[in-house]
């Protein structure tokens, strides 16, 4: 069974790329976007807002969908759905028809990423589940590089609509490999589970929950927002290429790819709280080089730092969504990313509105204030408090 298992986990972690490479793609696409549909970058960014909003709102229904019909098999429908969702958008006609398509394909990917989080959490030991975390990260990170510059670079060669077919053809993909390990895998939850109002009731009376969670959400707004408009910024103030700007800014991921890969030690070394604290401190440091740079090629080591900033102190929100609710692990990660892409979605809107009346640059200053700020906070009160004369807890 343990063979069973490994197999199952490649062509999880390949819709996990399909799904943050989806998520990711139109970021580094905007002027492109901007341009093909004579809308502004405001306009244009409504692509990722859209593909936000509606991942995190579907995660209410993905979770206990899961825990009910099986992870793998929701996964496998979801893949099938996002195929058919990045075809809609190759064929989109217009802004409003791209627009939609990208809310049917986010409401689709709502269903991989946190399932597999969950699928995880389910099949690993406690003292195994942190840094098997991280190792998903992998395939994620991968999938946000690959969006990020092969957006702008597929679409700045062959036109906008070709990422959308290529990223089809990674979701038809996943489909097929994921049905082909998921017959010999039981069911992994009981078919009976509690009705989801009252599960959703039961997390959320917990205090730590509610602080999980509300970290997630400004986390969301902050991170997600700096992210979704640095190419546009390298492009406009550096005049660089949408490709170019594109591929700089995919080191964001190249920072979490390294975090994945140091993830062991630097977990065993830091722990939950002052992890938190250092990826809080990381991020802050890129965003403000970022926003003081005169120079673009500075951009690269900032994006990296940046990226290794933000995967430390997601990796432990992470661990503490997969254990919020181990009877119904599914629905609570599934509420947890909720919340994550509810604040993402927030986030870009509301910085789009602000770009208005104030540069990218202040953008990533505020950013980076609010982050620091969040991941000690955070770091202050996730941190157990000692017993008198006992020696002191592991985080």
């Amino acid at each position: 069974m343990t063979g069973t298992r490994d197999n199952a986990q490649w062509p999880l972690y390949l819709c996990c790329f399909g799904s943050m490479a989806s998520m990711r793609m139109c970021d580094s696409m905007l002027p492109v976007l901007a341009t093909a549909f004579a809308v502004g970058a405001d306009r244009a960014a409504q692509t990722i807002a859209s593909f936000a909003l509606a991942y995190g709102i579907c995660q209410l229904g993905s979770g206990p969908l899961g825990d009910r019909l099986g992870k793998m098999r929701v996964i496998a429908l979801a893949a099938v759905v996002c195929a058919l969702g990045n075809l809609g958008a190759c064929f989109a006609g217009n802004l409003d028809e791209l627009l939609a398509a990208r809310f049917f394909s986010g409401a689709a990917a709502a269903g991989i990423v946190p399932l597999t989080m969950a699928w995880i959490g389910d099949h690993s030991a406690d003292g195994e589940r942190q840094a098997a975390l991280a190792r998903l990260l992998g395939a994620t990170v991968l999938g946000m590089i690959a969006g990020q510059w092969g957006g702008a670079a597929l679409a700045s060669s062959w036109g906008w609509r070709t990422p959308f077919v290529s990223i089809a053809a990674v979701f038809a993909l996943g489909w097929l490999a994921v049905r082909s390990v998921s017959p010999p895998i039981a069911r992994d939850t009981p078919a009976k589970q509690p009705a989801f109002a009252r599960r959703m009731i039961g997390m959320l009376g917990a205090s730590r929950v509610r602080i999980v969670l509300l970290v997630t959400f400004v986390e969301g707004a902050f991170a997600y927002s700096a992210l979704a408009f640095l190419p546009t910024y390298l492009n406009t103030s550096f005049g660089l290429s949408s490709s170019t700007a594109g591929l700089i800014a995919s080191s964001y991921g190249v920072g979490g790819l390294l975090f994945s890969l140091s993830s062991k030690r630097v977990i065993r070394r830091f722990r939950d709280a002052r992890l938190a604290r250092v990826g809080g401190l990381l991020l802050a440091i890129s965003l403000v080089a970022l926003a003081v740079s005169p120079f673009w090629w500075l951009s690269v080591p900032a994006c990296m730092l940046a990226g290794f900033g933000f995967y430390a102190l997601h990796n432990v929100l992470q661990n503490h969504a997969a254990q919020m609710a181990p009877q119904a692990r599914g629905t609570a990660v599934s509420l947890f990313s909720c919340v994550l892409f509810l604040g993402q979605s927030f986030g870009i809107a509301l910085a789009a509105r602000s770009l208005a009346h104030a540069s990218v640059r202040i953008l990533f200053a505020v950013c980076a204030v609010g982050l620091l700020v969040l991941a000690l906070v955070f770091a202050h009160l996730s941190t157990p408090r000692r017993a008198p004369q006992t020696s002191r807890v592991p985080e």
